[in-house]
């Protein structure tokens, strides 16, 4: 199976066929509108607004997996995301990225890309410490460890890279627009 079989479904509970972005980057990201990552919507709709004619498309999949960060339903989340953050690009319905009831793209992306760290620095030091205190054995599975973690797929359905969350945005735009 590849990037182009999986589907999503949106609010309204229609499927989104991967297919129907075929061609085109694509960044999957898995968001919250209570995490201290929520100001990632700001950079993400920047580079959708510069880039989408382009073949950028971004994919918002909001999870409450992490902390309850997302507790809303599907219209509250996307209120709160078009109010405060001015987001145009699609957004999914509410789903789970890890576990027994993960999105069947989610267990793809993950086995396609895993977990190498999440760098140098105060935050990645954060991180390091939040999640060893959840989940000891954090850094030897490919699990999606919080939100706005994102992947990024090539024109041809290739998943390139992943970003943790604490990768820097311009670090995520260089490679988006490197693929471009």
């Amino acid at each position: 199976m590849g990037f182009y079989d999986f589907s999503v479904k949106d609010p309204q509970g229609n499927d989104v066929s991967m297919a129907s972005f075929a061609g085109k980057v694509v960044l999957v990201v898995n968001t919250a509108t209570g995490c201290g990552f929520t100001p990632h919507y700001a950079p993400l709709q920047k580079m959708y607004e510069e880039l989408h004619d382009q073949g950028l498309e971004i994919l918002d999949v909001p999870c409450n997996q992490f902390l309850g960060q997302t507790p809303g339903t599907d219209d509250e989340i996307h209120e709160f995301c078009t109010l405060n953050y001015g987001t145009t690009f699609p957004q999914m319905h509410k789903s789970d990225v890890n576990g027994e009831h993960e999105l069947p793209l989610y267990a793809w992306l993950k086995q396609q890309k895993g977990f190498e760290g999440f760098g140098e620095g105060e935050l990645a030091g954060k991180m390091d410490a939040l999640l060893a205190g959840i989940d000891p054995d954090y850094r030897s599975n490919p699990d999606i460890k919080w939100n706005f973690t994102k992947f990024l797929i090539d024109r041809d359905g290739n998943v390139v890279a992943r970003f943790e969350p604490t990768a820097d945005m311009a670090d995520v735009e260089k490679a988006v627009r490197a693929l471009l």
